[in-house]
Protein backbone atom coordinates (compact mmCIF):
# COMPACT_ATOMS: atom_id res chain seq x y z
CA UNK A 1 0.00 0.00 0.00
CA UNK A 2 2.82 2.41 0.82
CA UNK A 3 4.43 1.70 -2.55
CA UNK A 4 1.14 2.38 -4.36
CA UNK A 5 0.69 5.71 -2.58
CA UNK A 6 4.33 6.83 -2.65
CA UNK A 7 4.22 9.09 -5.76
CA UNK A 8 1.16 11.00 -4.52
CA UNK A 9 2.49 11.19 -0.95
CA UNK A 10 5.83 12.51 -2.21
CA UNK A 11 4.14 15.17 -4.34
CA UNK A 12 2.00 16.21 -1.37
CA UNK A 13 5.04 16.37 0.90
CA UNK A 14 7.11 18.44 -1.55
CA UNK A 15 4.36 21.03 -2.00
CA UNK A 16 3.62 21.19 1.74
CA UNK A 17 7.32 21.56 2.47
CA UNK A 18 7.43 24.50 0.07
CA UNK A 19 4.53 26.20 1.85
CA UNK A 20 6.24 25.70 5.20
CA UNK A 21 9.46 27.15 3.84
CA UNK A 22 7.62 30.29 2.67
CA UNK A 23 6.14 30.71 6.17
CA UNK A 24 9.63 30.58 7.67
CA UNK A 25 11.16 32.94 5.09
CA UNK A 26 8.39 35.56 5.30
CA UNK A 27 7.62 34.98 9.00
CA UNK A 28 3.93 34.81 8.10
CA UNK A 29 1.23 32.31 7.26
CA UNK A 30 0.27 31.18 3.73
CA UNK A 31 -0.64 34.46 2.09
CA UNK A 32 -4.40 34.80 1.49
CA UNK A 33 -5.02 31.05 1.91
CA UNK A 34 -4.28 30.77 5.63
CA UNK A 35 -6.09 33.73 7.17
CA UNK A 36 -4.91 33.75 10.75
CA UNK A 37 -6.45 36.75 12.59
CA UNK A 38 -3.95 39.52 13.38
CA UNK A 39 -2.60 39.60 16.92
CA UNK A 40 0.50 40.96 18.64
CA UNK A 41 2.97 40.11 19.92
CA UNK A 42 4.03 36.66 18.81
CA UNK A 43 2.17 36.26 15.52
CA UNK A 44 5.39 36.06 13.50
CA UNK A 45 6.83 33.55 15.95
CA UNK A 46 3.73 31.36 15.64
CA UNK A 47 3.94 31.59 11.85
CA UNK A 48 7.54 30.41 11.89
CA UNK A 49 6.67 27.56 14.26
CA UNK A 50 3.83 26.49 11.97
CA UNK A 51 6.20 26.66 9.01
CA UNK A 52 8.74 24.49 10.80
CA UNK A 53 5.98 22.04 11.71
CA UNK A 54 4.92 21.85 8.04
CA UNK A 55 8.52 21.21 7.01
CA UNK A 56 8.95 18.50 9.66
CA UNK A 57 5.71 16.74 8.70
CA UNK A 58 6.61 16.93 5.01
CA UNK A 59 10.03 15.37 5.58
CA UNK A 60 8.46 12.68 7.78
CA UNK A 61 5.99 11.80 5.01
CA UNK A 62 8.90 11.05 2.70
CA UNK A 63 10.20 8.20 4.85
CA UNK A 64 8.35 4.96 5.47
CA UNK A 65 9.40 4.72 9.12
CA UNK A 66 7.86 8.12 9.99
CA UNK A 67 4.82 8.17 7.69
CA UNK A 68 2.46 7.07 10.47
CA UNK A 69 3.38 9.82 12.93
CA UNK A 70 3.31 12.36 10.09
CA UNK A 71 -0.19 11.32 9.02
CA UNK A 72 -1.43 11.52 12.62
CA UNK A 73 0.10 14.96 13.12
CA UNK A 74 -1.01 16.44 9.80
CA UNK A 75 -4.78 15.96 10.12
CA UNK A 76 -5.33 18.16 13.22
CA UNK A 77 -3.27 20.92 11.59
CA UNK A 78 -5.41 20.80 8.44
CA UNK A 79 -8.60 20.74 10.49
CA UNK A 80 -7.46 23.90 12.30
CA UNK A 81 -6.63 25.46 8.91
CA UNK A 82 -10.13 24.60 7.68
CA UNK A 83 -11.66 26.22 10.75
CA UNK A 84 -9.91 29.49 9.87
CA UNK A 85 -12.27 29.72 6.88
CA UNK A 86 -15.46 29.43 8.96
CA UNK A 87 -15.66 33.06 10.23
CA UNK A 88 -15.80 34.38 6.64
CA UNK A 89 -18.67 32.00 5.89
CA UNK A 90 -20.59 33.30 8.91
CA UNK A 91 -19.96 36.97 8.06
CA UNK A 92 -20.55 36.79 4.30
CA UNK A 93 -22.23 33.50 3.31
CA UNK A 94 -23.68 35.16 0.20
CA UNK A 95 -20.22 35.69 -1.33
CA UNK A 96 -19.02 32.95 -3.64
CA UNK A 97 -15.41 33.99 -2.96
CA UNK A 98 -15.56 32.81 0.66
CA UNK A 99 -16.99 29.45 -0.47
CA UNK A 100 -14.14 29.23 -2.97
CA UNK A 101 -11.59 29.65 -0.17
CA UNK A 102 -13.42 27.15 2.02
CA UNK A 103 -13.60 24.65 -0.84
CA UNK A 104 -9.90 24.91 -1.70
CA UNK A 105 -8.82 24.10 1.84
CA UNK A 106 -11.47 21.36 2.08
CA UNK A 107 -9.85 19.70 -0.95
CA UNK A 108 -6.51 19.92 0.85
CA UNK A 109 -8.13 18.49 3.98
CA UNK A 110 -9.48 15.57 1.94
CA UNK A 111 -5.93 14.68 0.92
CA UNK A 112 -4.79 14.85 4.52
CA UNK A 113 -7.70 12.65 5.56
CA UNK A 114 -6.73 10.02 2.96
CA UNK A 115 -3.20 10.01 4.41
CA UNK A 116 -4.62 9.64 7.93
CA UNK A 117 -7.03 6.90 6.89
CA UNK A 118 -4.36 4.87 5.12
CA UNK A 119 -1.30 5.38 7.33
CA UNK A 120 -2.37 6.31 10.88
CA UNK A 121 -2.92 2.64 11.83
CA UNK A 122 -5.76 3.67 14.13
CA UNK A 123 -8.69 1.96 12.41
CA UNK A 124 -8.78 -0.78 15.06
CA UNK A 125 -7.90 1.42 18.02
CA UNK A 126 -11.47 1.65 19.33
CA UNK A 127 -11.06 5.40 19.86
CA UNK A 128 -13.07 8.21 18.25
CA UNK A 129 -10.40 8.86 15.63
CA UNK A 130 -10.60 5.20 14.67
CA UNK A 131 -13.95 6.00 13.03
CA UNK A 132 -12.23 8.24 10.47
CA UNK A 133 -9.39 5.81 9.75
CA UNK A 134 -9.38 2.94 7.30
CA UNK A 135 -12.07 2.67 4.62
CA UNK A 136 -14.51 4.92 6.48
CA UNK A 137 -11.97 7.71 6.47
CA UNK A 138 -11.29 7.23 2.77
CA UNK A 139 -15.02 7.34 2.00
CA UNK A 140 -15.39 10.53 4.05
CA UNK A 141 -12.44 12.07 2.20
CA UNK A 142 -14.10 11.31 -1.15
CA UNK A 143 -17.31 13.02 -0.02
CA UNK A 144 -15.45 16.07 1.26
CA UNK A 145 -13.44 16.30 -1.95
CA UNK A 146 -16.49 15.94 -4.20
CA UNK A 147 -18.54 18.54 -2.32
CA UNK A 148 -15.61 20.97 -2.10
CA UNK A 149 -15.11 20.91 -5.88
CA UNK A 150 -18.57 22.39 -6.47
CA UNK A 151 -17.95 25.93 -5.10
CA UNK A 152 -14.42 25.91 -6.53
CA UNK A 153 -15.75 25.20 -10.01
CA UNK A 154 -18.65 27.61 -9.55
CA UNK A 155 -16.19 30.43 -8.81
CA UNK A 156 -14.86 30.19 -12.38
CA UNK A 157 -18.34 31.05 -13.60
CA UNK A 158 -19.18 33.67 -10.96
CA UNK A 159 -15.88 35.45 -11.58
CA UNK A 160 -15.43 34.56 -15.23
CA UNK A 161 -13.71 37.86 -16.05
CA UNK A 162 -11.08 37.40 -13.36
CA UNK A 163 -10.63 33.74 -14.26
CA UNK A 164 -10.17 34.56 -17.95
CA UNK A 165 -7.64 37.29 -17.12
CA UNK A 166 -5.49 34.74 -15.30
CA UNK A 167 -5.29 32.41 -18.31
CA UNK A 168 -2.12 33.04 -20.39
CA UNK A 169 -2.78 35.55 -23.17
CA UNK A 170 -1.36 33.22 -25.82
CA UNK A 171 -4.21 30.77 -25.31
CA UNK A 172 -7.33 31.38 -27.46
CA UNK A 173 -10.92 31.60 -26.21
CA UNK A 174 -9.96 32.50 -22.65
CA UNK A 175 -13.53 33.26 -21.57
CA UNK A 176 -14.67 29.94 -23.00
CA UNK A 177 -11.85 28.16 -21.17
CA UNK A 178 -12.88 29.86 -17.92
CA UNK A 179 -16.43 28.52 -18.30
CA UNK A 180 -15.18 25.11 -19.45
CA UNK A 181 -12.84 24.61 -16.48
CA UNK A 182 -15.53 25.73 -14.05
CA UNK A 183 -18.10 23.31 -15.43
CA UNK A 184 -15.43 20.62 -15.67
CA UNK A 185 -14.52 20.95 -12.01
CA UNK A 186 -18.15 20.71 -10.95
CA UNK A 187 -18.70 17.64 -13.14
CA UNK A 188 -15.59 16.04 -11.61
CA UNK A 189 -16.92 16.83 -8.14
CA UNK A 190 -20.27 15.23 -8.91
CA UNK A 191 -18.51 12.21 -10.41
CA UNK A 192 -16.48 11.66 -7.24
CA UNK A 193 -19.45 12.39 -4.98
CA UNK A 194 -21.94 10.07 -6.70
CA UNK A 195 -19.39 7.38 -7.75
CA UNK A 196 -19.87 7.94 -11.47
CA UNK A 197 -16.46 7.01 -12.85
CA UNK A 198 -14.93 8.57 -9.71
CA UNK A 199 -11.31 7.63 -10.42
CA UNK A 200 -11.46 9.18 -13.88
CA UNK A 201 -13.10 12.28 -12.40
CA UNK A 202 -10.43 12.67 -9.72
CA UNK A 203 -7.63 12.08 -12.24
CA UNK A 204 -9.09 14.67 -14.62
CA UNK A 205 -9.21 17.14 -11.71
CA UNK A 206 -5.58 16.29 -10.95
CA UNK A 207 -4.69 17.08 -14.54
CA UNK A 208 -6.58 20.38 -14.51
CA UNK A 209 -4.89 21.46 -11.28
CA UNK A 210 -1.51 20.59 -12.76
CA UNK A 211 -2.26 22.83 -15.74
CA UNK A 212 -3.49 25.61 -13.44
CA UNK A 213 -0.31 25.42 -11.37
CA UNK A 214 2.08 25.74 -14.30
CA UNK A 215 0.07 27.86 -16.75
CA UNK A 216 -1.47 30.32 -14.28
CA UNK A 217 1.12 30.36 -11.48
CA UNK A 218 4.19 29.01 -13.26
CA UNK A 219 7.82 30.05 -12.81
CA UNK A 220 7.47 33.06 -15.12
CA UNK A 221 5.11 34.63 -12.52
CA UNK A 222 7.68 34.19 -9.76
CA UNK A 223 10.05 36.50 -11.64
CA UNK A 224 7.57 39.10 -12.88
CA UNK A 225 4.15 39.28 -11.26
CA UNK A 226 1.52 41.96 -11.79
CA UNK A 227 -1.29 41.54 -9.23
CA UNK A 228 -4.84 41.16 -10.53
CA UNK A 229 -6.44 41.85 -7.14
CA UNK A 230 -6.41 44.79 -4.77
CA UNK A 231 -4.20 44.33 -1.73
CA UNK A 232 -1.97 41.74 -3.39
CA UNK A 233 1.67 42.91 -3.42
CA UNK A 234 4.09 42.51 -6.30
CA UNK A 235 6.94 40.07 -5.92
CA UNK A 236 7.26 36.29 -5.84
CA UNK A 237 5.46 35.52 -2.58
CA UNK A 238 1.86 35.47 -3.81
CA UNK A 239 2.42 33.51 -7.07
CA UNK A 240 4.73 31.07 -5.26
CA UNK A 241 2.09 30.50 -2.58
CA UNK A 242 -0.63 30.07 -5.22
CA UNK A 243 1.56 27.62 -7.15
CA UNK A 244 2.31 25.53 -4.07
CA UNK A 245 -1.30 25.55 -2.83
CA UNK A 246 -2.44 24.38 -6.26
CA UNK A 247 0.35 21.77 -6.25
CA UNK A 248 -0.71 20.33 -2.88
CA UNK A 249 -4.41 20.34 -3.78
CA UNK A 250 -3.49 18.53 -7.00
CA UNK A 251 -1.59 15.94 -4.93
CA UNK A 252 -4.70 15.61 -2.75
CA UNK A 253 -6.76 14.95 -5.88
CA UNK A 254 -4.29 12.23 -6.87
CA UNK A 255 -4.54 10.67 -3.40
CA UNK A 256 -8.32 10.59 -3.75
CA UNK A 257 -8.02 9.15 -7.27
CA UNK A 258 -5.91 6.15 -6.28
CA UNK A 259 -8.33 5.36 -3.46
CA UNK A 260 -11.51 5.06 -5.51
CA UNK A 261 -12.60 2.12 -7.70
CA UNK A 262 -11.12 2.36 -11.21
CA UNK A 263 -14.49 1.74 -12.86
CA UNK A 264 -17.83 2.67 -11.36
CA UNK A 265 -20.40 3.86 -13.87
CA UNK A 266 -24.11 4.43 -13.16
CA UNK A 267 -25.06 0.86 -14.15
CA UNK A 268 -22.40 -0.71 -11.94
CA UNK A 269 -23.38 1.55 -9.05
CA UNK A 270 -27.07 0.58 -9.41
CA UNK A 271 -26.20 -3.11 -9.58
CA UNK A 272 -24.02 -2.84 -6.50
CA UNK A 273 -26.78 -1.09 -4.54
CA UNK A 274 -29.35 -3.65 -5.75
CA UNK A 275 -27.09 -6.47 -4.58
CA UNK A 276 -26.74 -4.89 -1.18
CA UNK A 277 -30.52 -4.62 -0.84
CA UNK A 278 -30.97 -8.27 -1.87
CA UNK A 279 -28.36 -9.35 0.66
CA UNK A 280 -30.13 -7.43 3.39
Amino acid sequence: MIREHRPAVSLFAIGFLGLGTLSVIYRDFAFDWQRVPPFHPGRDVLAVLCGLFMIAVSVALLFRATTTIAARSLLPFLLAWQCLKIPALIVAPQMEAVWLGFGEIAMLLAGGLVLFARFSRLENSGSFVGHIAGERGVSLARIIFGVALLPVGLSHIFYVGITASMIPSWLPFRVGLAYLTGVGQMVCGLGVLFCIFPRAAALIETGMLTLFAFLVWGPNKWISFNPHFAGIPSGPRFPLTAFLITWVIGASALLVAINVPPKQGPNQLFAKQEGQVDAA
